[in-house]
Parts: C-alpha cells; sequence; structure tokens
C-alpha cells in the first residue's frame, strides 16, 4: 500500500481534502495581467475577481502541465520508495496526461523497481476529482495499487459531467461552436447545455433560452440518470456565479438527495475556457438514459 496518490489541479478539489490525506498535485498554469500563476490552494484563489476580469475581456492564456514538473513530482516519491497512482484531467481536451505519460516513461528507466500507474479519467474538474476521491477511500480501506487502479477505471464510465455556461463567446474562442451560433445565441439568450463525451471531449447536449431553464436542465439530467443518489457526494463548480450554485443545488436536493453536495469555486484554468458565470454539475449515473 506504499503508493501516492498524485492529480493535476484541473481536479478541482479544496486545499482541505488535498492536505488532509497528502494528495500531491502538479499545476497547470495561467497567464494574465502580465504575470503567470498556479493555483494550489483554491482557498486563497479570489475567484470573483478573476471572473470578474474575465467579464472585462482579461485576455487570459493558459499552458499544460510540463514534462518536467511531472519528473519533479515523480522522482520526489520514486525516491522516497514509493510507487504512484497519478489521476489525470481527459486526455481529450489537454496535453497534460501526455506529459505525465512522457515523464513516467522517461523517469521508470532509472527506477525500474517501482511503478507508476497513470489513470486518464477522461473529465475534468470535478468529474476528474471525484475520482481522486473514489481513490482515497480505496487506499484508506487497504487496497493495493492496482487494486485502486482497477476499480478506479471500472468508475470513469459513469462519470457525467454537464454544464451551461453564460457567456458563449469564450466556446467559439476555444473552438466549441460556431462565431454565428455565439452571436445568435447571446442575442437571443441561448444557453447551451454540454456535457463530457466518452472520448472526454466537450460536446453540446442542448440548448434552452434562459438562464433558470438552463440550471433546471441540469437538475433533471441528474434526476433522470444518478445512479444510487444517497451514496454519492455530488459535485458543483462554478465561475463567478455562487447564487446560481446554491440554486443548482437546491434543485438537486427536490429532484433526489444525494448523500452530500459540495460546491467550489471553479479553478483559474480551465475555468477560462468555459468564461464567467459558467456552472457544472458531476454525479455518477447511467449515460444510457437520456430522455
Amino acid at each position: 500500500m506504499n503508493y501516492t496518490i498524485i492529480t493535476d489541479t484541473s481536479s478541482n478539489l479544496p486545499s482541505a481534502i488535498l492536505k488532509e490525506y497528502n494528495i500531491r498535485i502538479v499545476p497547470l498554469s495561467y497567464h494574465y495581467e502580465g504575470k503567470e500563476h498556479i493555483c494550489t490552494d483554491l482557498s486563497e484563489f479570489d475567484a470573483d475577481r478573476y471572473y470578474d476580469a474575465l467579464r472585462k475581456r482579461t485576455t487570459v492564456t493558459t499552458s499544460l502541465a510540463s514534462i518536467q514538473s511531472f519528473l519533479d513530482c515523480f522522482e520526489e516519491e520514486l525516491e522516497a520508495g514509493n510507487d504512484i497512482l497519478f489521476i489525470g484531467m481527459s486526455s481529450g481536451i489537454s496535453g497534460t496526461f501526455h506529459s505525465a505519460e512522457n515523464a513516467a516513461e522517461e523517469i521508470l528507466e532509472r527506477y525500474p523497481e517501482r511503478k507508476i500507474l497513470l489513470l486518464d479519467t477522461l473529465a475534468a474538474s470535478f468529474g476528474e476529482g471525484l475520482i481522486v476521491m473514489d481513490a482515497i477511500q480505496m487506499k484508506q480501506k487497504g487496497c493495493s495499487l492496482e487494486e485502486t487502479y482497477a476499480a478506479l477505471e471500472a468508475e470513469v464510465p459513469k462519470m457525467i459531467q454537464i454544464f451551461t455556461v453564460e457567456d458563449l463567446g469564450y466556446l467559439h474562442r476555444g473552438g466549441r461552436i460556431s462565431g454565428a451560433t455565439a452571436v445568435i445565441g447571446s442575442v437571443l439568450h441561448i444557453n447551451p447545455i454540454l456535457k463530457g463525451s466518452a472520448e472526454g471531449q466537450i460536446v453540446t447536449a442542448g440548448k434552452v433560452r434562459g438562464r433558470k431553464r438552463a440550471l433546471l436542465t441540469l437538475a433533471d439530467c441528474y434526476k433522470k440518470q444518478v445512479v444510487n443518489a444517497e451514496k454519492q457526494v455530488v459535485c458543483i463548480s462554478h465561475c463567478g456565479a455562487a447564487d446560481d450554485a446554491a440554486f443548482l443545488a437546491d434543485a438537486i436536493r427536490e429532484a433526489k438527495e444525494p448523500g452530500s453536495i459540495l460546491i467550489e469555486k471553479h479553478e483559474p484554468v480551465t475555468g477560462s475556457h468555459v468564461g464567467p458565470g459558467a456552472i457544472a454539475l458531476f454525479f455518477k449515473g447511467d449515460k444510457s438514459i437520456t430522455d
């Protein structure tokens, strides 16, 4: 059981959880207002200021986690005699997981007696973070590295990630929708409903008119697709939209009471791609149920 759980900052986990269970994180970086930043502690992240800056059209650029950052992190653990379980964000939306793969291949040549297992969650934000929380529980139960990895692989296809955004322009700049759709949607107050696909990419799941209706659509998706709600931690992340996150949480409780709901600020790197006002919902369910 001598292994360390490592993730990246996309996992969106509260700092208290990371610290309590000694979860190491490899940071993605973002650049705005003339400086490069990393956010490894969400309790210190001023989300309101950051997302307000985005609303004022401040330009933000982001960078994936480098191979060197993984090499440095992995080597510390391997040198200490620990094996590694890395749980990473979707390779379908970022090259970060590939950086981890390249780093693992390189460093294991120097530590052939150690093991590094890499899990592509095909998710981001809490879709990734919930898998990390599963890993924590399994390690606490005494599961081996291999047992934990196998169990997490089985959980990945169950993860449902669904979200809506306030400003379609961010999705357009990220290549998710056309410019014409962005303009028409903004004029008609159309809110896209988006989800994570089986390939770990972002796809459109529908469109509704009006913000409240969009939030209720997320709750309805949860009601239809959630499995064993009473045993689940359901997660909501928001890009400077705490009131809307609270509204969604209430709608979820009314639809089907979960074991608990965790609401957190959406971390700044992937948050810059969905834009201020984005609300995302994460839970485990049956993806075959769509109507």
